[in-house]
């Protein structure tokens, strides 16, 4: 018997260090990258994919089922070693047993899962999605258990919502690209290379813009960025306007398909608050600043000089929208799923349908919802009316 005992807790423990490090590997893959290997044909990535979907999930149901492995795995160890030894060989056998275990079953794979994210989720998906899958249901059964009780009241419950939504957020944040959070090019406030600092700072005033890029030729050529600050001090010194191209500052470029995390911690390191975003062309697809990027992650940012501008107003029954909210917002609005593959915006997604400019009033069906070009300004469709069929 003492021999099935310790070949027991082996496996047992041996399986507690197969789940901490694919668990950890879990929690380091980005669910993008899942989702383009299981595009490419990778083994187990669309069920990683689907596992990250609910990221907050991850660590708490395969910290519970791994606990629960390791204490399993002492429980038949302990006994063939209270059999074989006792005394003060007892007491050392047993600081050894718990050793081991942390070591080998947790500490120790838990570090190789974090250097090595992907790979290792993917080979071991099916017992991560076993795990996830148990532990979710005994934390809803603890929870269920507490509620029954009533130790939490409704104050709690409150909070505990907001710093899910926070948490959430913050996991949100690390998968976003520059491209879903940029002001698009059609928004941008820029002013001429071959402007003067009065006529610069009469854009600065009027639009509310403490830093204004500068563009050459088109809006393609941006040749840097100007500071409010600068123009303010040259009126105060200067008894004469002074060309742009003198007062303007080096521009800070970055792809649109760059993470918003890694663009963060660029600005930071840079000490630079606006980026003007490119595209694969080199074009000028927008820009972006570290408020943009913050309110990501703790929402909008106003303060007292900010105008309310209200994305979406309920009207009839159904909704007005402008085109800059993203096709997500309003899927989870109308509760229908919008195609999002090759448009971000309400606006980029009507003129996914019409297939060119459409006209004003002009109508649009899908997925059961009427999308109407209510006003379309330029090439762009800048407000859309939703109703449901």
């Amino acid at each position: 018997m003492i021999p099935l005992a310790l070949g027991l807790s082996a496996v047992l423990t041996v399986s507690g260090a197969a789940l901490r490090f694919g668990g950890a590997s879990l929690v380091r893959t980005h669910r993008a990258d899942a989702l383009r290997d299981a595009a490419s044909g990778a083994a187990g990535a669309g069920r990683v994919a689907d596992l990250l979907e609910l990221p907050t999930m991850l660590q708490p149901s395969i910290g519970m089922v791994h606990s629960a492995v390791l204490v399993a795995a002492a429980i038949p160890a302990t006994w063939a070693l209270a059999s074989l030894t006792s005394g003060w060989m007892l007491g050392g056998s047993l600081v050894a047993l718990g050793m081991v275990l942390v070591l080998a079953g947790d500490a120790v794979p838990r570090s190789l899962g974090r250097a090595m994210p992907r790979r290792p989720a993917y080979r071991l998906s099916i017992l991560l999605a076993w795990a996830i899958r148990v532990g979710s249901r005994a934390a809803d059964a603890i929870s269920d258990e507490e509620t029954e009780e009533g130790e939490d009241d409704e104050s709690d419950e409150q909070e505990h919502e907001e710093e899910f939504e926070l948490i959430s957020s913050v996991l949100e944040f690390t998968d976003a690209i520059v491209r879903e959070v940029m002001v698009p090019r059609t928004y941008m406030v820029t002013v001429s290379a071959s402007a003067d600092s009065d006529q610069a700072l009469e854009v600065a005033v009027a639009s509310g813009r403490s830093r204004i890029p500068v563009t050459g030729d088109s809006l393609d050529d941006v040749e840097g960025v100007l500071y409010a600050r600068d123009l303010l001090r040259l009126r105060d010194t200067a008894n004469r306007p002074v060309p742009v191209r003198r007062l303007m500052r080096p521009a800070h470029f970055v792809p649109e398909t760059k993470r918003v995390s890694e663009l963060l911690r660029e600005l930071q390191r840079e000490k630079v608050h606006l980026a003007i975003v490119v595209d694969e062309f080199g074009g000028t697809a927008g820009l972006v600043t570290i408020e943009d990027l913050i309110e990501e992650i703790v929402g909008e940012i106003a303060d007292e000089y900010d105008t309310e501008e209200h994305m979406v107003v309920t009207e009839d029954g159904g909704y007005v929208v402008d085109g800059r909210v993203s096709v997500e917002d309003l899927s989870e609005l109308v509760g229908v799923r919008l195609p999002d593959e090759d448009w971000d915006s309400v606006g980029g997604l009507v003129l996914g349908l019409a297939g060119r400019i459409p006209e004003e009033g002009e109508t649009f069906e899908v997925e059961g919802l009427r999308l109407t070009a209510e006003r379309v300004q330029g090439r762009r469709v800048a407000r859309v009316r939703v109703s449901i069929r």
